[in-house]
């Protein structure tokens, strides 16, 4: 059997195994309850996010330098965290401010690495919106659409990877590097379908207000990211995630669900408009 053909034959049982391991597989989300395919353990979702998690950082201008206000988001964030259900999860969770402020976006990697820009975190002007941006990463992180949509792109591109197996040389170090440079690309312009985006916003929504927060703030993020698009250029946030203005509606359905009601008292923002800088140093919610 010639070289080329014995390269053939590993690339197509590689491919075969991919496609037959993506519709066997299929794991119970702890959090959502779902079934979904997914490849990766949390474990591996934790590496991934660790690995990617400063390159995506580099294509921002790195991390904000102001240490208070790191420290002021990384608070919010681990507040929902800790006072939700979100605490059941396998996620070590962190929150980043990245210097970048031109662009109007937030991320969140696999396993719980989360990255607000520093041009989003401007518009904000209370800390229920904060908390309204970090709880819908939050729940693309526990719902796991990072490894769904991995797991989809995998078996998408079975054949390149069988091939890939089949030519490895001595170069693997230079693959790797390039393989985490691709995932962190990935991730930056990844932009999930509507399902998954409405359920982080549910997610979000349940989570904030879990923690102590007003859910109703998340609706005004959303209002303040409609008003940014009469800008130009649009908010990146609006590229990669689908228009505020098509969320509104179901907000307010959702919690309008979880509070019939109507919003507890001390769940009410008790916080007036602040400037970014008041926002970081104003006392949060206790």
């Amino acid at each position: 059997m010639s070289r080329q053909l014995f390269r053939l034959l590993i690339g197509f049982i590689v491919g075969l195994v991919g496609v037959l391991s993506y519709y066997t597989t299929q794991v119970e989300n702890p959090i959502t309850g779902e079934q979904q395919r997914i490849r990766l353990s949390p474990t591996e979702e934790v590496q991934l996010g660790l690995q990617t998690r400063g390159q995506l950082a580099e294509q921002f201008g790195g991390l904000y330098p102001d240490a208070s206000v790191q420290e002021a988001v990384q608070q919010v964030g681990q507040r929902i965290v800790q006072q939700s259900v979100v605490s059941q999860s396998e996620y070590p969770f962190e929150f980043y401010v990245l210097q970048d402020s031109q662009t109007v976006n937030a991320f969140a990697l696999p396993g719980g690495q989360v990255f607000i820009t520093n041009g989003l975190l401007q518009r904000l002007n209370s800390p229920g919106q904060l908390a309204g941006i970090l709880g819908h990463e939050i729940g693309h992180v526990v719902a796991r659409h990072g490894a769904e949509h991995l797991a989809k792109r995998e078996l998408g591109s079975t054949l390149v990877t069988a091939v890939g197996i089949a030519t490895t040389d001595e170069q693997g170090g230079g693959r790797q590097a390039a393989a985490i440079a691709r995932v962190a690309n990935e991730m930056i312009a990844l932009r999930y379908g509507r399902e998954a985006e409405l359920e982080s916003d549910r997610l979000g929504v349940q989570f904030m207000a879990q923690a102590g927060y007003d859910p109703r703030a998340m609706i005004e993020v959303m209002e303040i990211l409609s008003s940014a698009q009469s800008g130009s250029p649009s908010p990146e946030f609006v590229s990669t995630h689908p228009n505020p203005d098509n969320r509104i509606q179901r907000l307010e359905e959702a919690i309008a669900e979880d509070f019939p009601n109507g919003i507890p008292p001390q769940l009410e923002s008790k916080h007036p408009n602040l400037t970014p800088v008041a926002l970081l140093r104003s006392p949060y919610p206790k």
